[in-house]
């Protein structure tokens, strides 16, 4: 495996320091490098505590929205997109532990593996230090695009399928073309097709997010053309 640098700046990028350093460790565990004591049960955790988060935090701030809305807020702000991007934020790539053959073909720029850790991280922290540090964290890691956020985003595929019936076109069409990673979390890989107008593929840890994001990317190409 290749050397990781020090913890102690990751530490100092999400202002919290781990009593118990092991367990930041096996956060920053990819599978690739340990078949056990990797990040992927912490990653469980942090998913359901970054959730709880945000949900209290849009349920505070839009006190006249609908459940609906709450909810597609909510997905926006959790989408592995966003967690990559704030991976990226504090260079947490470049701690995250992996086999020499994984970070060679790209591992620690991955999009997937980055969103997994944050989660990771959040579950450490959770375990580590309580409800309290995550609250803090991700109240502060979030406060930019909330502030931004003025009105509850229309889900890509919404937009894509309007876009399509516009025009008088069969609607898009969704495939799963391929799936990886363990059982209890899966990366599946979603190809769309729109009649006429090509095609494009995308991941994400369910199918749900990799239709997401593949309406997203087809949105962009249609923007362009």
């Amino acid at each position: 495996m290749s050397a990781t640098p020090s913890l102690s700046g990751l530490e100092q990028a999400i202002g919290y320091s781990f009593r118990d350093k092991n367990l930041l460790r096996i956060a920053l565990t990819h599978s690739s490098a340990a078949s056990e004591e990797n990040y992927e049960r912490l990653e469980f955790l942090g998913d359901r505590v970054l959730g709880l988060v945000i949900a209290a935090l849009i349920f505070e701030k839009f006190p006249n929205e609908t459940e609906g809305d709450l909810a597609r807020r909510l997905a926006s702000l959790v989408q592995g997109s966003m967690l990559a991007e704030l991976s990226e934020s504090i260079n947490l790539g470049e701690y995250i532990i992996l086999s020499d053959a994984e970070r060679e073909s790209g591992g620690s720029k991955n999009e997937n593996i980055l969103a997994d850790v944050y989660e990771a991280l959040i579950g450490a922290m959770y375990l580590d230090g309580g409800f309290e540090p995550c609250q803090t964290l991700i109240t502060k890691k979030w406060a930019d695009v909330l502030h931004t956020m003025k009105t509850p985003p229309q889900h890509p595929k919404t937009a894509l399928q309007e876009w399509a019936q516009s025009l008088g076109i069969p609607l898009p069409a969704y495939e799963i073309t391929g799936q990886t990673g363990p059982d209890h979390a899966p990366v599946f890989e979603i190809t769309l097709r729109v009649k006429d107008h090509g095609e494009v593929t995308a991941s994400g840890r369910s199918r749900q997010e990799a239709e997401k994001q593949a309406a997203s990317l087809f949105l962009e190409k249609i923007k362009k053309q």
